[in-house]
């Protein structure tokens, strides 16, 4: 990063962070600290308070448009796909987890959809266009918003969907249904009870709200210090079990659950392939 070196010129970026990731795995399971304070200290990092919030994810989504655009499809959907064969466009399969998330809602026209991080409005904008229901995206990025309102005025969509710069935590009303799309990895474990206590309290009975985020296969404790430093800061990666306590604090109930981990997997290498075009 500081350009004093560089990989030999038959590898790549990727080549090099896996070998520095599997190098802090093997550092990270021989290192002196205990357990309770690599715990402790992971708990205390994620402590992600409205200010501190802003800034994490004005660090990672307020820059430039067209960064995203390069590797990204064209309505910058920012979570993994949903691939019906291997071959498969990414534009294809980025609408199928449109689809695939309208099924798992229920959705029904005229209702009332709370889209919690809304990114640069993809979802939003598809549930409105495909399934006459009301949206309102919510996010803390300028740069997210302003490109959402331009997409929702040039598709006609501006009275049907509102986007808001706000920050979930300070949000009120009553949703027929919510949907959240790879936000949850920046919410932090000290609010994961908070969360669903707000998606509890708006949604309305009968209600149905959609989860989606990235999991890790075992309790979250430190996140590595580079990629919070540099990519997303505050942003612990949470464990089945450590998100399922907190919705059964709810009067919520776990009604469908699924990994997508082979269509991760398959979104990001489209990524990588389209970011080094």
């Amino acid at each position: 990063m500081q350009g004093g070196w560089s990989p030999a010129l038959d590898s790549d970026l990727y080549a090099v962070l896996l070998v520095l990731r599997l190098n802090f795995e093997q550092s990270r399971a021989a290192g002196v600290i205990s357990w309770p304070l690599r715990s402790a200290a992971a708990f205390m990092r994620s402590w992600n308070s409205l200010t501190a919030s802003r800034r994490n994810v004005s660090h990672h989504y307020d820059l430039d448009e067209a960064l995203f655009r390069a590797c990204l499809d064209t309505d910058l959907h920012y979570s993994c796909a949903y691939f019906k064969g291997l071959s498969e466009p990414l534009e294809a399969a980025q609408k199928a987890k449109c689809e695939h998330i309208a099924r798992k809602l229920c959705l029904r026209p005229g209702q009332k959809v709370l889209d919690i991080g809304c990114g640069w409005g993809g979802l939003a904008l598809y549930l409105a266009q495909h399934y006459q229901v009301r949206v309102t995206g919510l996010t803390l990025s300028v740069e997210q918003l302003r490109v959402a309102k331009q997409r929702a005025e040039e598709l006609g969509l501006q009275d049907q969907v509102d986007f808001q710069l706000q920050d979930y935590r300070q949000f009120t009303g009553r949703y027929d249904r919510v949907v959240s799309v790879g936000m949850f990895e920046h919410v932090g474990r000290v609010a994961y009870g908070n969360f669903f206590r707000v998606v509890d309290r708006v949604l309305g009975e009968g209600g149905v709200a959609l989860i989606h985020t990235i999991a890790n296969q075992h309790p979250a404790k430190v996140v590595n210090p580079w990629i919070r430093r540099h990519v997303f800061p505050g942003g612990p990666i949470p464990s089945l079990g450590q998100v399922i306590p907190a919705i059964e604090a709810t009067d919520l109930v776990v009604a469908d659950l699924e990994c997508l981990r082979t269509h991760y997997a398959l979104t990001l290498a489209e990524w990588h392939r389209r970011l080094n075009n």
